[in-house]
């Protein structure tokens, strides 16, 4: 009665998870710990070289920032000495304006003296030619003798000489004047040129400055985030070494319980009673574990699961055996019952579950298998090493 009951609830139950199992995403498979501890080596590795990668981009980003400081701090001498410049350019030009307006003055004068001695010479010889005639025939009449003529006619002679000389004498002046007006009008444009210069040079040093100034603000953004990745790199990689450490320490601890299992307590498969329910279940384990290997794969796993029924340190029946917590990864992804439900065990899982449980092993008492890891030794079929 009881053996009824648990095939019609084992095939309802396997019914239902069936329908409810395909309704669900398909889990990934559960990795070993070696697995993991590969994987988090992998992933350390890959990390270091992010370190390396981004404290080379730090290292570059630091010596461009850098050079771009030395280029400021250039810039900004130049910019100093071009506004140094400036100032004594404006200073020059203000005393070369000043040079010129007296010039200008001085020029004024010259024109107004010039002007007036020609007044003045063009008004003597006016009257000379007015009442010149008149002046000589009293003179004439008047001397007492032709030396008194002569001597007259040279004073008038000498004033004659001495208009045009004069004349002759502020023209020059104005004319040196005017020269030296065009020679500082010349030079007051070459320090304006200058000055244009100057300006135009300060205004494309200081458009530097500026432009250098932001490019070293970015690279002081640019610094900061890698800084920030640095330490978010250094975070990861502690805690992966953490990780990897936890996974040395628990593959240790299975190459401890190997051990152990050796001196555990066994019983005989005379003396184990199996379920009706425990062939399948256990078919349905080589299938998740060793379902691509070859039967002798198979078998050694019914062995290690049979091994630990008969093991005093394990439960003593199938079904607490393969449940027991954290033991087959199949177990903890889904992967068993989809097997069960689906009827995915084959033939040769069958058969190696037959003979497993029958009492035949090619494994020895071994308790554990895995993926073969460095320093792990065993028996190795396939791709699992038993131990």
């Amino acid at each position: 009665m009881k053996k009824s009951v648990w095939r019609k609830s084992r095939a309802a139950l396997g019914m239902a998870l069936l329908l409810f199992l395909c309704s669900l995403p398909v889990f990934p498979l559960a990795k070993t710990t070696q697995e993991q501890l590969d994987e988090a080596i992998q992933q350390q590795s890959a990390l270091q070289g992010e370190i390396d990668a981004n404290e080379e981009e730090l290292e570059g980003l630091r010596g461009d920032q850098a050079d771009l400081k030395k280029d400021l701090k250039s810039l900004k001498d130049q910019l100093t000495e071009v506004s140094e410049r400036l100032e004594q350019l404006e200073q020059q030009i203000q005393e070369k304006e000043t040079e010129i307006e007296l010039t200008r003055q001085e020029l004024d004068s010259a024109r107004e003296t010039e002007q007036w001695q020609y007044d003045c010479m063009v008004r003597r010889i006016q009257y000379m030619y007015e009442v010149g005639q008149t002046d000589y025939l009293e003179m004439f009449f008047a001397v007492d003798s032709f030396g008194d003529i002569l001597n007259y006619t040279n004073y008038m002679n000498a004033i004659s000489e001495y208009d045009s000389n004069m004349l002759k004498d502020y023209e020059e002046t104005r004319i040196l004047i005017e020269e030296q007006e065009a020679r500082l009008q010349q030079e007051m444009a070459e320090l304006a040129d200058l000055r244009q210069e100057a300006e135009e040079e300060k205004s494309r040093v200081a458009g530097l400055v500026s432009q250098t100034s932001n490019s070293i603000a970015v690279y002081g953004d640019q610094i900061d985030q890698a800084e920030a990745e640095a330490r978010a790199y250094e975070a990861e990689m502690e805690r992966l070494n953490g990780d990897i450490e936890a996974l040395k320490k628990k593959i240790e601890e299975e190459k401890a319980l190997s051990r152990a299992a050796a001196n555990a307590a066994w019983r005989d498969i005379s003396e184990v009673t199996f379920a009706d329910g425990d062939r399948a279940l256990l078919a349905a384990i080589i299938y998740c574990e060793a379902g691509g290997e070859p039967y002798d794969g198979k078998l050694a796993v019914g062995s290690v699961v049979i091994n630990r029924v008969l093991s005093s340190r394990y439960p003593d029946t199938v079904v607490g055996v393969i449940y027991q917590k954290s033991q087959f990864s199949p177990v903890a992804s889904g992967r068993l019952e989809l097997a069960l439900a689906a009827g995915k065990a084959t033939a040769d899982c069958y058969r190696a579950a037959d003979e497993a449980m029958s009492g035949m092993t090619n494994v020895g008492t071994c308790l554990y298998f895995r993926t073969p890891i460095e320093g792990l030794t065993g028996i190795s079929i396939g791709g699992h090493i038993f131990y």
